[in-house]
């Protein structure tokens, strides 16, 4: 019998085993994704695991799409959360405002694509493709959304962030809901320090209802460019420590540009002395050769200085859809990272951002 012939130069065999009864999800992922999307996914969940999941590496985490209604956020975002490893969050204000109807006991329920919306209407059913919730729970969530910021508009003078937003909410649900406060990516979010921004708070119903407060003549003094310097302080610091930043996006849009141009703020607005992210995990649908940013690629990045061009072989974009290939990552990197100790960026903002302040007045392109 003859030889196998090796492998052509250092390229390693596939080596699949056979998938067998009791396999973890991460036995799975290793012994039988090797190729096309699969192996790029199985190599994001190496790269999460073995290299993004250490103490001084930083995680921000985009959230697009409607994957908190897919449960995404209870499934995955949450036990992330709980486990150190997400330091901070850029989602749209739907999946924030989604995410207070579970804290509410409001449940999204299996429905169906194919269907008369006109029906639905009249029955006071919201569809989400097939997901389908009752229109009552934007009713309470509205009611909830106003009353709580209207009791903290009257003790908030100087400007905030989204973040003080979310936090206030996800306060007053473990307030008003213990029992429920596992259920909220926000009041999780808030015990575990990690600061929840929005880039677009005014597309999205949390921002509706902020509009309907100024038309009570209680405004909440939200400045979104203080979100900008707020997450961009995060990566600074603890790149001015050392450290490394990670991005994990989950879709594209507004919440990965958001979370990739701290970057670009640090070095061309701020003229601060930085390169790019460390390390770059994105799934997504959204193909590269239509121009959308929901679709560039880290390469892309890189001429943009988001990305350190030293780190193109630590970036990955694994293509798919989110809330399919979140809950096997999900698995993976549980089973196989450490339990980190979170940043509680929540707490340090005020600080790191007057840092922020501090370097670019004394060595960035400050001009009196």
């Amino acid at each position: 019998m003859s030889k196998k012939s090796g492998c052509p130069g250092r390229h390693a065999p596939l080596n699949p085993h056979p998938v067998t009864k009791g396999m973890t999800v991460d036995q799975i992922i290793e012994s039988a994704m090797f190729s096309f999307n699969a192996g790029t996914f199985r190599k994001a969940c190496e790269l999460f695991a073995g290299h993004m999941a250490q103490e001084n590496v930083r995680i921000g985490v985009s959230l697009s799409g409607a994957l908190v209604p897919a449960g995404i956020g209870r499934s995955c975002l949450i036990p992330l959360i709980k486990e150190g490893l997400i330091d901070w969050l850029v989602s749209t204000g739907a999946n924030l405002y989604h995410d207070l109807h579970y804290a509410l006991g409001y449940e999204f329920c299996e429905g169906r694509a194919a269907v008369d919306d006109g029906k639905l209407r009249e029955k006071g059913i919201i569809r989400i493709y097939d997901i389908f919730m009752n229109y009552d729970a934007l009713l309470d969530t509205d009611n909830f959304v106003r009353e709580t910021l209207r009791r903290e508009a009257k003790n908030m003078s100087g400007p905030c962030s989204s973040a003080d937003i979310h936090a206030i909410l996800g306060r007053e649900i473990i307030r008003i809901k213990p029992e429920l406060k596992g259920e909220s990516l926000l009041a999780v979010a808030y015990e575990a320090g990690v600061p929840v921004h929005t880039s677009s708070p005014a597309d999205s119903s949390i921002g509706m209802n902020l509009a309907a407060l100024m038309l009570e003549d209680k405004p909440l003094p939200m400045d979104t460019h203080c979100d900008i310097n707020e997450v961009t302080s995060y990566v600074y610091d603890i790149k001015k420590q050392g450290g490394k930043s990670a991005v994990l996006l989950l879709g594209g849009g507004s919440p990965k540009n958001f979370v990739l141009q701290t970057e670009p703020h640090i070095q061309e607005v701020l003229g601060l002395p930085e390169e790019g992210h460390d390390y770059f995990i994105q799934f997504t649908d959204a193909r590269p050769d239509t121009g959308g940013l929901s679709g560039a690629t880290p390469s892309e990045a890189v001429s943009w200085g988001k990305v350190d061009p030293a780190a193109l072989s630590r970036t990955i974009v694994s293509y798919g859809d989110c809330s399919l290939m979140l809950p096997f990552f999900t698995g993976y990197v549980l089973n196989r990272s450490k339990t980190r100790t979170g940043a509680r960026l929540l707490e340090k903002r005020e600080r790191l951002v007057q840092e922020l302040k501090d370097d670019y007045r004394k060595i960035g392109a400050f001009r009196k």
